[in-house]
């Protein structure tokens, strides 16, 4: 069943768009670069890209000097292996080896990241012959989600000793990096003690935030993800917004003082409002969770608004499945009209602040994206 981008007839100016800005994606992506100049820097663009589309992601971030990209499936890596054939490209799965990724793997030139002793069977098993087929190799500092403990990675350096093994990379991955935490500390520590059981293996640590954790978690290799896309711009000066999510203006309607807008009547007015209706919902993967009204909400959180003619308008009531409500009672009468798009989040209301207001995280509204939005590069 084909999705309503590859349908022939021509595309609604109506549906919902996210422009994705290539100049910033690789302006973030060497700034990042530009931090750590002692390592080499990849880049994360599993779930399709952040949702913006992996094989663009892939070809623009390749164009702006990146050579290490890594997914989570073996299925995404083929995928930017079709947009990448360089041979200095390496792609690196993160997780679900079993018999076929591996093959699949040895037949896109993928790197498998073992994590498991059965990962590591698996790849010996596929590997053909002799030498052994590359792969990185994942080790546990205190996540406890994948990777090996101390005593499955010291039988994985035996069999590197052996030549029966071949590392190309030991990593791990970094659970609190964004916070103030004494974790990465820790983290580290532990990474340093076991990598040493691969002497001259290149290591890999840090994530987004680990990059701005300074030189001594740097290593080898960085795998920046959510900075390369925008989401985390007010945590680095430099970085610019990727991402801007627009939608139409379907209609302009007043309301009066007295009634209520939207699902269980959760904006109850109490003005005459003049409400604009716009064609984004929940299922285009604008949060339910980011209505103006009539949902769980918590101490603190930011207001939700969007961007129209000019100003920041408020959400009204609850975001539906295809729709949301935006008061502009407060702008000019002729200000707004039908086929007007209203920005959600992108260069006028950072993305944090939109996460923020839905008690989530800028990765959820990027990866939620839905087939509806229309991905167009700029």
């Amino acid at each position: 069943m084909s999705d309503i981008r590859s349908l022939a007839a021509p595309r609604s100016a109506r549906l919902p768009s996210v422009e994705i800005d290539r100049t910033a994606l690789a302006g973030n992506w060497q700034r990042l670069a530009a931090l750590a100049p002692g390592a080499r820097t990849g880049a994360a663009v599993k779930a399709n890209g952040y949702g913006l589309g992996a094989p663009e992601v892939a070809r623009t971030l390749y164009e702006a000097g990146c050579r290490d990209f890594f997914v989570a499936w073996a299925e995404e890596g083929a995928l930017v292996r079709q947009a990448l054939t360089a041979p200095d490209a390496r792609i690196m799965v993160l997780q679900g080896l079993d018999t076929d990724a591996a093959a699949l793997c040895r037949e896109a030139t993928l790197l498998p990241v073992l994590s498991t002793p059965d990962d590591i069977a698996i790849w010996r098993e596929a590997g053909l012959g002799s030498p052994p087929a590359p792969a990185f190799l994942q080790l546990e500092t205190g996540m406890n989600r994948l990777g090996l403990d101390e005593a499955d990675a010291r039988a994985a350096a035996d069999l590197v000793r052996a030549g029966a093994l071949s590392v190309s990379c030991v990593m791990s991955h970094l659970a609190s990096a964004d916070e103030a935490s004494e974790q990465s500390r820790d983290q580290r520590a532990v990474f340093e003690r076991l990598s040493t059981l691969f002497p001259g293996v290149p290591r890999s640590l840090a994530n987004s935030a680990g990059v701005l954790l300074g030189p001594d978690f740097h290593y080898d290799l960085t795998r920046p993800g959510i900075a390369l896309y925008g989401g985390t711009c007010d945590a680095l000066e430099g970085l610019r917004p990727v991402a801007t999510l627009t939608a139409s203006v379907l209609q302009v309607r007043t309301a009066r003082r007295g009634e209520a807008a939207g699902y269980g009547a959760a904006a109850p007015l109490r003005r005459d409002t003049r409400i604009a209706t716009v064609g984004l919902g929940y299922a285009d993967g604008f949060l339910r969770a980011g209505s103006g009204a009539g949902v769980a909400t918590w101490p603190g959180r930011p207001a939700p608004t969007a961007f129209l003619a000019n100003r920041a308008v408020p959400i009204l009531g609850r975001v539906s499945m295809d729709l949301t409500l935006l008061d502009i009672t407060d702008l000019a009468e002729d200000a707004v009209g039908p086929g007007d798009r209203a920005e959600f989040y992108g260069r006028n209301v950072p993305i944090e602040q939109v996460a923020a207001a839905a008690g989530t995280i800028p990765y959820e509204l990027l990866t939620g994206l839905g087939p509806r939005v229309a991905r167009e590069w700029g």
